[in-house]
């Protein structure tokens, strides 16, 4: 039997090629990696070419895990200069970009055990019956597609602690709610992703708060929080992309591919593909007899509030330490462990004392629970992989040299311009956190004066409001991950169909940012503000502009 070439196999031969080119340049050139190593392509164009082949891959071929293997292999080879024997201990074992040494990372291996466990709660949830009854009781007070879209957004509104708790708690929970009226897996994903992250960074109470603080450089004379909570207002992706949930579920319209998977879901394929991920094969009794929606609702707030305890715990809470210094203090990743962990326990006897499962069934959830999110795990280890090597190539450092580059020169466009900067960064690197990390400080350095406030605060905005676009839009971003996990939809369908929503998102955005740094370069002050609702009323007219040429969804 023959078989035909596909773009898969040409795309595979053309990545081999690629590979084979590198290594023949750098042939013959030293392999050591001793204080001060830096690899030939080290802060040039070349150290983006990883994330740029693997995004690009993912996005042609529909196939996640090679494409980013394959951008993993690129970057070792790269910064080993071509030498095989060591581009093959840095893809597996260099400290920060290595596959084994990724898994055996503290925050990392945390974050993995939090997935198990969470596979377990929401295992053990549907084989109580719990979630079945929370659904019955939910169609009874959620009868449209609109309500159950815009009960999705609050929901993710409300869970503002950390965006993959937000990722998962929420789909968890309203999963069975949006499949009950037809919404598609993909827009269910895309109101997960898009009230994740931008809640978490304008809420002041959050982990990405902390991280935003502890990137301001300590030599400026500002109060690290206080300039955070003076961005909420200017963070105008943020700001946008939650008004764009709302307008656009209730004007009851979808446009690109979303729209094609929202007329499926009307028609009972919820999928749009024969790949239904993340579900879990194994035959279950489930209990529907004793189910009661108790049984789920007391478990979810359990978790919410175990897992901000847990935080704050980390943060020095119960030493001392006020509740605004334990967030910026504390361990996210381990606080989420310790709350889940009080959560499956607490669990545990709740529901044998209710006799809604058998001690077996219980235990049986934790290995189901592993399997059932196997794949999102396996993603993540790849993704934080890949952000490691673009790192070491010394992508943040070319970025650094860009925007000195640009930065006195351009002062009243400078927040546009870092906009569209950590737009950029973030989609290659997948990682918002490690893109305001490395802009905030050249930032601070552009602004130093006092009367430069305004400008400083705009700008800092515009890093944050990037760092989350570009996460947003990026397929190895662990949060795109995680909202695909948690709408257990397939990853790249929600890539393709989140990104026309996202990209209209940051160009409304980028002319907010426009408008800010025009106004608060002439007037220093605080009249920048007004930048904010106009860009708010600039995204319902273009949405408006958008429903009157795509026209409403049959029976919305």
């Amino acid at each position: 039997m023959k078989t035909k070439l596909n773009k898969y196999h040409l795309l595979s031969l053309l990545a081999l090629v690629c590979l084979g080119v590198i290594a023949f340049v750098f042939r013959g050139t030293p392999a050591t990696v001793e204080e001060g190593f830096q690899p030939q392509v080290y802060a040039s164009v070349l150290s983006l070419l990883p994330p740029v082949i693997a995004i690009v891959l993912a996005l042609i071929t529909k196939e996640v895990y090679s494409s980013l293997f394959i951008g993993i292999v690129v970057g070792g080879l790269l910064y080993s200069n071509g030498n095989l024997e060591l581009a093959f201990n840095t893809v597996l074992y260099n400290e920060e970009g290595g596959l084994v040494s990724n898994i055996a990372n503290s925050s990392h291996a945390s974050i993995l055990f939090f997935v198990v466990l969470l596979g377990a709660l929401v295992v053990l949830m549907n084989r109580s019956g719990s979630a079945e009854a929370f659904g019955k009781w939910a169609s009874k007070h959620i009868k449209t597609r609109v309500g159950a879209q815009i009960a999705t957004a609050i929901l993710g509104l409300l869970i503002f602690v950390d965006d993959g708790f937000n990722c998962y708690t929420v789909g968890l929970v309203m999963r069975p709610i949006t499949d009950e009226q037809k919404v598609s897996r993909s827009k269910l994903a895309y109101l997960i992703d898009s009230t994740a992250a931008p809640i978490c960074i304008i809420a002041p109470i959050s982990s990405w708060a902390a991280a935003v603080s502890y990137s301001v450089p300590e030599s400026m004379d500002v109060n690290p929080f206080q300039l955070f909570l003076k961005t909420i207002p200017y963070n105008m992706y943020a700001l946008v992309t939650i008004a764009f949930v709302f307008m656009i579920s209730a004007m009851k319209f979808d446009f690109g591919p979303m729209r094609r998977h929202e007329l499926n879901a009307l028609k009972g394929d919820l999928f749009s593909t024969d790949d239904m991920p993340y579900e879990d094969k194994l035959e279950t009794e489930v209990n529907t007899k004793d189910a009661k929606v108790s049984n789920l609702v007391i478990p979810v707030i359990l978790l919410i509030v175990s897992c901000i305890i847990g935080m704050v715990y980390t943060g020095g809470f119960f030493s001392g330490a006020s509740f605004s210094e334990a967030f910026a203090n504390a361990d996210s990743a381990r606080g989420l462990v310790m709350g889940a962990t009080f959560t499956t326990v607490v669990t545990f006897f709740f529901y044998l004392s209710r006799g809604v499962v058998t001690f077996k069934e219980f235990f049986d959830s934790l290995p189901a629970g592993f399997r059932s999110f196997c794949q999102p795990m396996i993603i993540l280890i790849m993704a934080w992989s890949l952000g490691g090597i673009t790192g070491m190539l010394g992508a943040g450092e070319f970025i650094r040299e860009i925007m000195d580059k640009s930065a006195q020169s351009l002062q009243m466009f400078l927040p546009f311009i870092i906009f569209a900067v950590s737009v950029g960064l973030a989609f290659a690197s997948g990682t918002s956190w490690g893109t305001f990390t490395i802009l905030i400080p050249i930032v601070c350095n552009v602004f130093p004066a006092g009367n430069q406030y305004e400008m400083l605060t705009i700008s800092i905005a515009a890093c944050l409001a990037g760092a989350v676009c570009g996460d947003h839009c990026s397929p190895i971003s662990d949060t795109t991950i995680m909202s695909s996990a948690g709408a257990k939809c397939n990853h790249i369908n929600h890539v393709s169909s989140q990104l026309p929503y996202a990209l209209t998102s940051a160009g409304i955005s980028a002319v907010g940012f426009l408008i800010a740094g025009i106004i608060g370069f002439y007037t220093e002050n605080s009249l920048a503000i007004l930048a904010t609702p106009i860009t708010v009323l600039l995204t319902f007219a273009v949405l408006a502009l958008v429903r009157k040429k795509v026209g409403k969804l049959e029976t919305a």
